[in-house]
């Protein structure tokens, strides 16, 4: 078996990610590092994990860690690069964080801190030539949640030159759980029940030069876009609207199209029937993304909304996607693409 350890168990991106290695047929949990909750067991902080809630939570140590096959870093923003830099050179890591999407140092000092560490291969299987690149590296950077989700919608849209990359617009909703375990008088259930809000508005949202990049990669030309998030009354999900222009000509049939091209073969990736529109609770505990389109005429705006959830596909899930495929193993391994209803 191969066993991989897990930094940041403690937190929900962690908890998620043991809960889909406890049923994996190929990997065992090995040492799981938990930083100030070190000395504790798992199960007194996720009791939903029963099968491992002995396990004792460790000090974050290199060298517990590298005692491992391959490495997950489940770490707030900014705390994976010190770590994984005292990693051997040979051992896999996956790094949940943002610590190396980025390849811009100036965007990431931007958004994130002065220290610009890098970046990894950007883990994001279904674009285009990436499940090749990942299959081959040793270190990769899972993608963020926001990003995912909007990616996957506008990748195959302004490949194919349907929509002008310089008028994307995006308003996407998250469930609670992407702000992470660390209490704040904002995730009060008080504050979150029966309301939504919107936050970090103007394009100051850390993701926003994340997606611009992966977009750009794909539609071979700068895109530009404005994202607004929202934290929605639910504990985990994603639901993106993303627009943009229309090119002339641009109908709905040609961007469901130019989706079920793309992702005809993809295990995770679901373009649904015609008139169908995407929900959050059809993907709550998988790694799957729904995707619907329509072009609005009136407006001239290409519309695709997609779902997953954010602790699946946005960050746990992704992130054991992205291992079975640097350790070779099948890609879906331990995952799946159906829903927990109702």
């Amino acid at each position: 078996m191969i066993r991989a350890a897990v930094a940041g168990a403690s937190g929900y991106a962690g908890g998620e990610l043991l809960r889909l290695l406890a049923a994996h047929p190929d990997i065992e949990v090995g040492p799981l590092a938990a930083g100030s909750s070190a000395g504790q067991t798992l199960g007194a902080l996720h009791p939903n994990l029963v099968t491992l809630a002995d396990r004792p939570l460790l000090p974050t140590d290199p060298a517990t860690l590298a005692d491992a096959d391959i490495v997950f870093l489940a770490l707030p923003h900014g705390e994976s690069a010190a770590l994984a830099a005292e990693l051997p050179d040979g051992l896999p890591v996956v790094d949940l964080g943002a610590d190396f999407r980025l390849r811009d140092a100036d965007a990431w000092r931007t958004y994130y801190n002065p220290s610009h560490a890098g970046s990894w291969t950007y883990g994001l299987p279904e674009l285009p030539g990436h499940r090749e690149r990942i299959a081959a590296s040793t270190r990769v950077a899972n993608p963020g949640c926001y990003a995912t989700s909007v990616v996957v919608a506008l990748a195959p849209v302004l490949a194919a030159g349907l929509a002008d990359p310089t008028d994307v617009v995006i308003v996407a909703a998250s469930g609670t759980s992407g702000a992470g375990r660390k209490p704040t008088d904002s995730l009060l259930a008080t504050q979150v029940m029966g309301s939504m809000s919107p936050y970090k508005v103007g394009g100051v949202h850390q993701h926003t030069p994340e997606m611009e990049q992966a977009l750009s990669d794909v539609a071979a030309v700068p895109v530009a876009l404005s994202f607004t998030p929202l934290l929605a009354p639910m504990p985990r999900g994603i639901v993106a609207t993303c627009t943009a222009v229309a090119r002339p000509g641009t109908t709905t049939d040609a961007v469901r199209s130019a989706l079920l091209d793309a992702y005809a073969d993809e295990p995770f990736v679901h373009v649904l029937p015609a008139g169908s529109w995407p929900q959050t609770s059809s993907v709550f505990g998988t790694n799957a993304v729904h995707l619907q389109a329509a072009v609005d005429e009136h407006a001239g705006r290409v519309v695709v909304v997609s779902v997953i959830d954010n602790l699946g596909k946005g960050a746990a899930g992704q992130a054991l996607q992205n291992a079975n495929l640097v350790l070779g193993l099948d890609e879906t391994a331990g995952l799946t693409a159906n829903g927990v209803a109702p």
